[in-house]
């Protein structure tokens, strides 16, 4: 190994190391770290894992093992980016997602400036005579200031929520006379807060907009008619 490869030390903090030796490199020396999927890898082979796949045009970074994704947070963190592999990757990546569609009229957008999320839809824009704004990250309308780079004022448009919402486990909850297995965090479908179940009534009343739904079905709240579980969010369109 050259001294100029980034590697993970008994100092880094917050990362869980191991000296376990991975799927292309079985030196013992090394230390590695224990990614979300479970396995593990240096800072150096994980950011070129992550350059194949930005080369690739892809818009995410998943494990050539399992397919699992990796959070850009997290591989920023375990591959110990630099200043300059942090603009080429978040530069790369706003390149590879050039397209969207419109949350107003389902037509694809193009995002020309890679560092603000908030994206005027000229279709929707001319349509209804005033300015259409929708948020690139969460492709709802757009709320609070702008530019901003990281996440509008919409709850739930933090790619962590959205995650959350995906990979929260799932509890048994009592609905008309039967139990069923659903995920014990939804977002609220008015306002995209996140809301935790913990026990009682399935109607739930959001603290942020008071809208009423049901965290079952996710329609409106009702008390004796019997629903259909609705899926997992895990899109922003779920919402």
């Amino acid at each position: 190994m050259s001294e100029d490869m980034k590697r993970f030390t008994p100092f880094d903090k917050g990362i869980k190391l191991v000296s376990k030796p991975n799927e292309y490199d079985d030196d013992p020396s090394v230390l590695r770290a224990v990614l979300s999927c479970g396995h593990v890898t240096d800072p150096e082979t994980l950011t070129d894992y992550c350059k194949v796949q930005l080369d690739d045009g892809k818009t995410e970074f998943k494990c050539p093992l399992c397919a699992k994704k990796w959070p850009y947070d997290e591989v920023r963190t375990l591959a110990k980016l630099t200043i300059n592999e942090r603009y080429n990757f978040e530069d790369k990546l706003g390149t590879n997602t050039v397209n969207e569609t419109c949350p107003g009229c389902g037509i694809f957008t193009e995002r020309s400036d890679v560092s603000n999320l908030c994206v005027e839809c000229s279709v929707c824009t001319a349509n209804n005579r005033k300015p259409f704004k929708f948020c690139w990250q969460c492709v709802r309308e757009w709320r609070g200031p702008q530019p901003r780079a990281d996440r509008c004022g919409n709850g739930g448009c933090k790619l962590g929520d959205l995650e959350l919402l995906r990979d929260c486990p799932v509890i048994i909850v009592p609905c008309v006379g039967r139990e069923v297995q659903c995920p014990k965090i939804r977002a609220c479908t008015s306002c995209g807060l996140l809301i935790e179940h913990v026990q009682g009534c399935n109607n739930m009343i959001c603290s942020q907009c008071k809208n009423n739904f049901c965290f079952v079905c996710l329609q409106s709240a009702h008390y004796e008619e019997p629903c259909t579980l609705a899926p997992r969010q895990i899109n922003s369109s779920d919402m």
